[in-house]
């Protein structure tokens, strides 16, 4: 994919130095290559990297904004629970208290009176759970409060962050399209069969043309021998100054 691949450096295209217009192939190739490093500009442009850290907080704001309200709600079902179980208790200890008031025998007395206070203990601590869920979930309400006053500078930051990326994205993809137009026409400039070994090597290769300097391919960066300068020399000079590097397989114009 583009994104992972290097940005293209200028002097692996061919640098035509002299007032004359460079090639048809030079042409497309350093077209091409403009193309290229836009593309990758594009796939790592700060504005991006600054959207997705906006959008990051953001959803890590929501995230902890519903955790927030799950807990309370959570805390709101306990609370709901433990004031029904107290009803409850407070029912079944009435019925109790009325029955020993119409008990005559002490053991029926004593285990009336024995149940009465285990519910009494239950009741109490059902309160006290009761208490202490109100204050823990004051306190998360209190903590939502504080985190919701948060959510209109991140959002705000987030649509900053994502119009200066589409600002920045817009003014490459206008590039691009510029010289798309000329790159298309430039392949209409190009013979068919060099146009084919062209298209052939840019499914290699970035860089599908380039040129010798001394006996090194700028493509692949190698060092080609006497015997093989010498072989590209007369290759080139026997099809219109484009001969192919016998390490990469790039063309190279001469």
């Amino acid at each position: 994919m583009m994104a992972a691949m290097s940005e293209p450096t200028a002097s692996a295209a061919p640098n035509d130095s002299s007032s004359e217009a460079p090639s048809p192939i030079v042409a497309l190739q350093q077209l091409d290559s403009e193309i290229d490093q836009l593309a990758h500009r594009r796939a790592n442009l700060p504005e991006s990297a600054a959207l997705q850290m906006a959008e990051d907080a953001l959803t890590a704001w929501e995230a902890e904004r519903d955790r927030l309200h799950g807990a309370i709600s959570e805390l709101g079902d306990r609370i709901a629970g433990a004031e029904e179980r107290a009803e409850e208790i407070g029912e079944h200890t009435t019925r109790l208290e009325a029955q020993l008031r119409t008990v005559i025998a002490p053991r029926e007395a004593e285990a009336l009176m024995h149940e009465i206070a285990t519910l009494a203990d239950e009741r109490d601590a059902v309160e006290t759970g009761e208490l202490e869920a109100l204050e823990a979930q004051t306190v998360l309400e209190d903590t939502l409060g504080s985190h919701v006053e948060t959510e209109a500078a991140l959002r705000e930051d987030a649509s900053r962050s994502g119009e200066a990326q589409r600002i920045a994205t817009a003014a490459i993809d206008e590039q691009v399209r510029a010289l798309t137009g000329r790159r298309d026409a430039a392949r209409g400039e190009v013979s068919a069969g060099l146009l084919a070994r062209y298209d052939r090597l840019r499914g290699h290769h970035q860089i599908a043309v380039t040129e010798l300097k001394g006996r090194q391919c700028l493509g692949c960066h190698l060092d080609l021998s006497a015997a093989e300068v010498d072989d590209v020399k007369d290759e080139a000079a026997a099809s219109g100054g484009v001969a192919d590097c016998p390490q990469c397989g790039r063309m190279l114009v001469l």
